[in-house]
């Protein structure tokens, strides 16, 4: 799906050009979901799309009992997934709050998540929902063999993941973001891991770009010439490998991947590549995700930045 063109402002929805989760969302904050179970119907052959949508409608329907209603007056693949989803947010919520009722509602995200994975055994968006929760109790599977650090971590729930759909981006990204620092994991293990799943990856995968987002985590401005890591060569070399086999894909997607777009636009700015970085703004048209900018400032401030330093156009 082709993005639309720049016209002077920045979208930050994270529907993007996907006009009909757009209008489920509408539908979801006024308490409906006819809309929601149609659109969740049609991604059952689409894992990537129903990660997405998911996702985003949890995000919306989390603060609601839209999806209590809905598992009891319609139960079914696309009901038990929502319920699954916004459980996870929830607990994810409480915790990272310190709330006291966190323990409950991470027992109740669990057992949410495995109806959804019984309802429908071939989906892996419910096991990908289940790893976010995973950092909450940091589970220590040994590593495979070839990872430097050797990093114990939820090696076999990703697993789970893998064998329902080996490229599960998700998956991936939820996987990579238990070894973060800030989640208890060490920069040098995220290192590791970020190399280990993207070496794996076919070349035209985005999964390629993990690394990248390894070094955005790890970013440390109080370091000396910490803004000019992505000018070394191994992170150049990775960042323009994946604009040439990457990038081309995108005319194949149903939706716009605005965040992996903006983590290799910001990886080829970075890099001194701004013709590169230029057809990738091109490619993501006017819709923005606040990730990787805000680790660096104010996200459209810097997004802004970018853009001008390739030469394009920003908000007035």
């Amino acid at each position: 799906m082709a993005a639309e063109l720049f016209e002077g402002h920045y979208v930050w929805h994270p529907a993007a050009d996907d006009r009909l989760l757009a209008s489920v969302c509408v539908d979801v904050r006024a308490g409906r979901y006819l809309s929601a179970r149609e659109a969740l119907a049609e991604t059952r052959s689409d894992f990537a799309l129903r990660a997405h949508r998911s996702l985003v409608l949890a995000s919306e329907a989390a603060g609601t009992d839209l999806v209590e209603r809905w598992l009891a007056e319609e139960p079914g693949p696309e009901s038990t997934l929502m319920w699954a989803r916004v459980a996870v947010q929830r607990a994810i919520r409480a915790a990272d709050a310190r709330d006291e009722r966190a323990e409950a509602l991470e027992r109740i995200a669990l057992a949410a998540c495995d109806r959804a994975a019984a309802t429908d055994p071939a989906d892996p968006t419910p096991w990908a929902a289940k790893l976010a929760m995973a950092r909450l109790h940091r589970p220590h599977d040994p590593a495979p063999a070839g990872l430097l650090t050797s990093p114990p971590g939820p090696w076999r729930l990703f697993a789970r993941v893998l064998a329902l759909d080996p490229w599960h981006r998700e998956a991936h990204h939820r996987f990579l973001s238990f070894f973060f620092t800030r989640y208890g994991g060490s920069v040098n293990a995220a290192w590791d891991v970020a190399a280990y799943l993207g070496q794996r990856a076919p070349a035209d995968s985005a999964l390629r770009l993990l690394p990248l987002v390894a070094l955005v985590e790890s970013h440390n401005p109080t370091r000396l010439l910490a803004e000019h890591v992505w000018e070394q060569p191994q992170w150049r070399g990775l960042a323009l490998s994946t604009y040439r086999n990457w990038l081309p894909t995108m005319a194949g997607y149903r939706f716009t991947p605005v965040l992996d777009l903006a983590y290799l636009a910001h990886a080829l700015v970075m890099g001194r590549c701004e013709f590169e970085a230029r057809a990738v703004f091109t490619a993501v048209g006017p819709y923005a995700s606040r990730m990787p900018w805000s680790v660096f400032g104010e996200p459209a401030d810097q997004l802004s930045r970018a853009r001008r330093a390739c030469g394009l156009p920003v908000p007035s």
